[in-house]
C-alpha cells in the first residue's frame, strides 16, 4: 500500500485569516503551507506519517505540493526515509492543478501500481479512527470485489449538508451517490465525506479518463478530489466506513480549534489514528 498526501494548495483563506489578526499571537503561521503548520506537538502531516508508519500498513508515502512550498517540505522531509516530496511545478493558486491531476502525478511520477491511500493534507479525524480498521474493512471490500474502494463517511447536522459532499448508501454500505452540496431537503443522508480514500490498484487508470472527460471543465471541478469519487462510483464498487468526525483546517478559527483539541484533549499521542 502506498499513501500520497495532496499538499498542493495555497491555503488562502488561512494566511488572510492570519494577516487580519491583530492579536499577533499568530503570525508564526505566515506563509506556511497548511500541513506544516504546527498541531499540538508537531506539524499536522507528522500525525499521518507517523501514524502511517507506526500501522506498517503503508511501505512509502509521498507528499505532493506546489513550487512555493517545496522547499520547505524537502526541509521537512529530510530525516523520514520513507518520504518523497513531488513538486508539481506551479506557484500561484490560479495556476493549481487540482487535486485529481496532482494524485495523477504522483501515480505517474512514482510509478505506484499498488492500492493507494489519498489523504488530504489539512484533514485530522478524531481520537477514535484507526487506520487498523480502515484497512480490515478495505481487505473485506477487496474481498468482495478486487475493484472495490473504500471512502470515509461521518455523521453531519441537517445544516451542514451544504458544506459537503453527501453519500447515499445501501444496506452493504455501498455508495450509491455523492451529492455534492446539497440542500437538507435534497437528501436524507447525513453522511459527509471527508478526503480520505482507499483507491483499488485496478481503478487507478480511470484517473486518465476522468481527466480527460473533464479537461475542458473549470478547476473548481478538477480541484475536488471528491468529483472524481462521484465519477467513481458510478463504475466500480465504493463502500463507505464510518467515523466520528474530522478536523479540517480551512481558516484560522478551524486551525485554532484543532491545535486546542491535540494540546489540551488528545490522550495517547503514540497510539493516535494507529
Amino acid at each position: 500500500m502506498k499513501a500520497v498526501i495532496l499538499a498542493a494548495g495555497y491555503g488562502t483563506r488561512l494566511q488572510r485569516d492570519v494577516a487580519a489578526d491583530s492579536s499577533g499571537r499568530y503570525v508564526h503561521l505566515s506563509g506556511l503551507a497548511k500541513p506544516l503548520l504546527p498541531v499540538g506537538d508537531r506539524e499536522l502531516v507528522s500525525h499521518w506519517v507517523s501514524a502511517l508508519t507506526a500501522s506498517r500498513w503503508v511501505d512509502s508515502v509521498y507528499v505532493v505540493t506546489n513550487d512555493v512550498y517545496h522547499a520547505a517540505f524537502e526541509e521537512w522531509a529530510a530525516g523520514l526515509s520513507n518520504v518523497k516530496i513531488l513538486n508539481d511545478g506551479t506557484r500561484h493558486n490560479d495556476q493549481r492543478l487540482g487535486a485529481v491531476a496532482c494524485l495523477r502525478l504522483a501515480v505517474k511520477h512514482f510509478h505506484i501500481k499498488d492500492h493507494v491511500v489519498v489523504i488530504g493534507g489539512d484533514t485530522l479525524f478524531k481520537e477514535d479512527f484507526s487506520l487498523t480498521g480502515v484497512e480490515e474493512r478495505f481487505c473485506e471490500v477487496q474481498e468482495k470485489h478486487q475493484h472495490s474502494s473504500l471512502v470515509l463517511c461521518y455523521q453531519c447536522m441537517d445544516d451542514e449538508t451544504q458544506k459537503y459532499g453527501i453519500l447515499e448508501v445501501d444496506d452493504e454500505l455501498r455508495v450509491q451517490c455523492m451529492k455534492e452540496k446539497p440542500l437538507p431537503s435534497e437528501t436524507k443522508s447525513r453522511r459527509a465525506c471527508p478526503c480520505f480514500y482507499v483507491f483499488s490498484k485496478k481503478v487507478l487508470p480511470l484517473l486518465d479518463a476522468f481527466l480527460d472527460e473533464n479537461k475542458e471543465a473549470p478547476i473548481e471541478e478538477k480541484d475536488a478530489p471528491g468529483n472524481f469519487v462521484s465519477w467513481l462510483i458510478l463504475r466500480e464498487p465504493v463502500y463507505v466506513h464510518p467515523i466520528s468526525g474530522r478536523f479540517d483546517v480551512g481558516n484560522l478559527k478551524s486551525y485554532i480549534e484543532c491545535d486546542h483539541y491535540f494540546k489540551e484533549n488528545l490522550k495517547d499521542i503514540q497510539s493516535y489514528m494507529v
